[in-house]
């Protein structure tokens, strides 16, 4: 029997702190164009309707820039995740800034409740920060601090006006479900750009964080099983993947915020298609292609939809057996 996939497209840049991550999934559109491949005509898709008009006038969140359009983004992508979820067994997200994929977790656990997930973060950034610790109230820095119920006050350094406070409840209780999944289901590939609180929460909460090196000296297949030992007791697996998580000089800095040093397009490769082709893998994200910041053309969106291409394979061909 053939299996169900679902393309989801979010065009929302809102939380992001510099602009063109909007143009990142269309660019990648582009490539499959220009490919002659049509891989995105293959199977549905659908569009979440986004809130980028508010990045025409100034925000009055502080600490939360453009909050009031995160809560009703979150709102609307959990509830296309949700139902999406319900009528196919694989779903790929391109999205545009990292900020809305609390709204795609908030989906999956919306879609089945009693599902413990597991959250695969492949990323330079942590984005584990909230309202109450962020140095620039940027909230694509926030969206795993969203799926944790976390708050970190103990690192505290903002004050929050009553009206961020009500709307950052909402955005970490969108499904009426806070967390969305335990700190022992968490795991991340790639960091190596983090601030103090965030360092802090992921020492406290003992979060499995799989450095480059690591990756390097331990090799990927080793570094594999143990994540699948760690996501033995989940129910279901949720990938997102940063393409700042790789290497810069060897992709481009076509992304909100490179980092140096990061890991390669192969590795990459390897490690979506090992979770792509695993049964309890139900949803993986891209993010962050940001086509005005690429000083070599289109080169973030061609290593991306590659990538994206290999995975629609490998769900292909696993679901032919």
């Amino acid at each position: 029997m053939s299996k169900k996939i679902a393309y989801i497209f979010n065009d929302s840049e809102i939380s992001a702190g510099t602009r063109g991550a909007s143009l990142g999934p269309g660019a990648i559109r582009v490539v499959d164009d220009n490919s002659g491949n049509y891989l995105f005509s293959k199977y549905p898709a659908y569009h979440v309707e986004t809130y980028n008009n508010l990045l025409d006038e100034p925000t009055p969140y502080k600490y939360g820039k453009r909050i009031n359009g995160m809560v009703k983004l979150y709102e609307n992508i959990s509830k296309l995740i949700s139902i999406q979820r319900n009528e196919n067994d694989f779903l790929i997200v391109i999205a545009a800034d990292h900020g809305s994929a609390g709204g795609t977790v908030a989906g999956l656990k919306i879609a089945n409740p009693s599902h413990n997930i597991g959250v695969l973060w492949i990323d330079a950034h942590a984005d584990i920060h909230s309202p109450y610790t962020t140095p620039s109230g940027n909230m694509h820095g926030m969206p795993v601090a969203a799926i944790m119920d976390e708050d970190n006050l103990a690192c505290k350094i903002n004050d929050l006006t009553v009206e961020e406070k009500r709307m950052w409840e909402e955005m970490k209780t969108v499904g009426d479900v806070a967390p969305k999944t335990a700190y022992k289901n968490l795991a991340y590939i790639g960091l190596r750009d983090l601030e103090q609180p965030e360092i802090d929460v992921l020492k406290k909460n003992n979060v499995t964080n799989i450095t480059v090196a690591e990756l390097r000296e331990k090799g990927t297949e080793v570094v594999i099983r143990s994540l699948m030992k760690k996501f033995e007791f989940c129910n279901e697996i949720y990938v997102s993947f940063d393409v700042d998580s790789m290497d810069p000089e060897l992709t481009s800095h076509g992304t909100g915020t490179p980092v140096p040093n990061g890991i390669t397009p192969d590795e990459a490769k390897v490690l979506l298609k090992h979770f792509a082709n695993h049964p309890k893998t139900k949803c993986i994200e891209f993010v962050e292609v940001n086509p005005c910041l690429d000083e070599k053309k289109n080169k973030m969106a061609e290593v991306a939809y590659d990538l994206i291409k290999e995975v629609v394979a490998v769900v292909e061909n696993k679901s032919s057996l």
